[in-house]
């Protein structure tokens, strides 16, 4: 017997479209833009989207008479990351005030480009204090704090990246804010033996999750986070002609705090993390195998950890010159 729990964001939203438009509590505004991007790399890189979304530059790699096979520059120029988006303002549900965004660009998926993409679909119930937010939207190590600049990257592999399907409850009073949150994955995958998938998360039956805690005057903001991530990365093993059914399983636990101040001209921003298997958030991470079953060839496994660390300094309101540093060590794995 298998159990189905269906959300049907866009469906509601057009019910809601449907039977609430000529109601003075609804209302909805379209958004969007048109974005193009040229970029030039003086070398290969690390990276997604066919170049546009960098990481960082690949190591030396020598060919047979010691040239460096990765010092080609490329460059192209791409309109993928241009958007459309609907915010939706509903009616009352009880005391919750209901709102809902949808928004979509033509990333694709993989390296399918030019294909509409889903960037944020999710309704939110509003109480005042607390608040439920049901669909797809930023992961919370991603926040409310992250480096504002030009590249799409925003500061990855330092700065978490990554939209996922989530249940989030937050509770804010007199300036502090409280977080917890169950997140899935869709667009933004694990790695493991058969590479990028979402099968990790899916096999292992646990969401990710996450719980922070925020305090906010009105200059500054500062709070902390943590995250858990159980991947099960094989339900069977091949030994020789032999194939036996496994129970493997990976947890990861990362941490971070960050802090911000504003004022009319200045924005600061910083965030540290120290993380486990963060690759599902465009970050260095992965686990590996740590030990191996001789007879059934099951494997426990070990995360990598690293240490991400940026600071972001913008000046100005028209013209706004900005400075962002990041610094990041591989701490290894957890155990040989």
């Amino acid at each position: 017997m298998r159990t189905r729990l269906g959300m049907f964001l866009l469906a509601g939203l057009l019910a809601v479209t449907s039977g609430y438009a000529q109601k003075k509590n609804f209302s909805y505004k379209f958004y969007g833009q048109v974005r193009g991007d040229l970029f030039y790399n003086s070398r290969a890189n690390s990276e997604i989207v066919d170049g546009l979304f960098h990481l960082y530059p690949k190591d030396i790699s020598p060919d047979a008479d010691g040239n460096d096979l990765n010092a080609t520059a490329n460059g192209s120029f791409y309109l993928l990351y241009s958007r459309l988006g609907i915010d939706v303002a509903g009616p009352s549900v009880g005391k919750a005030k209901t709102t809902a965004k949808l928004e979509v660009d033509f990333r694709g998926s993989g390296s399918n480009f030019a294909m509409i993409r889903v960037r944020h679909a999710y309704v939110n119930l509003d109480w005042g204090k607390s608040a439920v937010l049901i669909g797809q939207t930023w992961h919370p190590l991603f926040g409310d704090i992250f480096p504002q600049m030009l590249n799409l990257s925003t500061g990855a592999p330092f700065q978490p990246f990554s939209r996922n399907p989530m249940l989030r409850y937050r509770y804010t009073n007199q300036g502090w804010s409280l977080t917890g949150a169950a997140i899935w994955q869709l667009q933004y995958l694990s790695t493991g033996p058969n590479g990028k998938s979402e099968e990790y998360i899916k096999n292992s039956c646990v969401p990710e999750f996450y719980a922070g805690v925020d305090y906010k005057t009105n200059n500054w903001m500062v709070g902390i986070g943590a995250d858990l991530i159980s991947l099960a990365p094989r339900i069977k093993s091949e030994v020789g002609d032999k194939t036996y059914k496994v129970k493997e399983r990976v947890t990861s636990v990362s941490v971070e705090a960050h802090a911000r101040y504003t004022d009319d001209n200045w924005k600061i921003s910083a965030k540290t993390i120290m993380g486990e298997n963060l690759a599902h958030l465009c970050m260095l991470g992965g686990y590996g195998v740590s030990s191996i079953d001789k007879r059934t060839g099951e494997q426990e496994y070990t995360s990598y950890r690293h240490s991400m660390t940026w600071l972001n300094v913008v000046y100005g309101k028209k013209w706004q010159p900005g400075l962002f540093v990041g610094y990041l060590k591989n701490l290894g794995a957890g155990k040989d």
